[in-house]
């Protein structure tokens, strides 16, 4: 059984000095490909350079590069030709984490669409598929991102964990989905329970989004709290259950269509 992380912020402060150790445990839990998350361009920069340092030739890791809402202050000409040029390197195989997050308002909102749109249109120019964050922000999303979709090969609402009006409205414009460890979070994730049901094979993507979000249903826990990508096997474990599925049909499909999405490579039974 393989599985896909399509999103580890491996550059975490969280995982320095661990990254070979964190790899070799996602490894022999069956995540054989990951997608580091990038999420500000020194971070993107970070993030390709841990491909390259770390899997020189075996085509498990490759990266995102952009700007999350967060950091939207912070874009400017720089950003954008240091950016488009992590965009032309062939591990990078996603724009993003961007998108809009009227929950934290960390960034104002203007200057928050604003980036998004002009990293839509280098993944427009560039034919990139997208790596979208969006928290409270479904409607102004939408009204964004129809003005480029016919465009765009492909997007993903990473770490899905709005309502069913909400998961509608992005399939609806042929968006793919992630679902990360929340749904296995009792307090606050239970109303994804009969959601997942409703996401199409070949729309619906794993993540850890590791270090966070770590399931709540795992047993044992571990002691420092990090979530880690071996522990995708989880978030497996409870999306299988709630779309009816086997794991290894869930692990399958899933798998298909994230190196579909990204243009990863099959890896066969010797390169695992």
């Amino acid at each position: 059984m393989q599985l896909i992380d399509i999103g580890v912020n491996l550059t975490n402060p969280g995982f320095a000095d661990k990254h070979q150790a964190v790899l070799d445990r996602a490894y022999a839990a069956g995540v054989c490909q990951l997608v580091l998350t990038g999420t500000s361009v020194e971070g993107s920069e970070q993030a390709l350079e841990l491909c390259q340092q770390l899997d020189e030739t075996a085509l498990r890791l490759f990266a995102t590069a952009g700007l999350h809402p967060h950091s939207a202050s912070d874009w400017n000409a720089d950003s954008a030709q240091r950016l488009r040029s992590l965009l032309k390197e062939p591990r990078v195989v996603a724009v993003g984490e961007c998108g809009l997050d009227f929950n934290r308002d960390f960034s104002p909102r203007p200057q928050q669409e604003k980036v998004l749109e002009e990293q839509l249109a280098m993944a427009v120019e560039l034919q990139l598929p997208v790596f979208l964050h969006e928290r409270d922000a479904n409607q102004r999303m939408l009204e964004i991102l129809r003005d480029y979709r016919d465009q765009l090969p492909a997007a993903v609402v990473h770490c899905f964990t709005g309502e069913k009006k909400a998961l509608f409205s992005y399939l609806d414009l042929d968006l793919h989905i992630g679902i990360t460890g929340w749904i296995c979070d009792e307090r606050r994730g239970t109303h994804l329970h009969p959601l997942v049901k409703e996401i199409k094979c070949g729309r619906l993507m794993l993540e850890s989004d590791a270090p966070y979000l770590l399931p709540r249903s795992l047993r044992p826990k571990p002691k420092n709290g990090r979530n880690e990508p071996a522990y995708l096997t989880e978030v497996l474990r409870e999306v299988a259950v709630h779309r009816g599925e086997s794991e290894e049909d869930l692990a399958a499909h899933t798998t298909a269509c994230a190196r579909a999405f990204f243009g990863m490579p099959s890896l066969d039974a010797t390169q695992i």
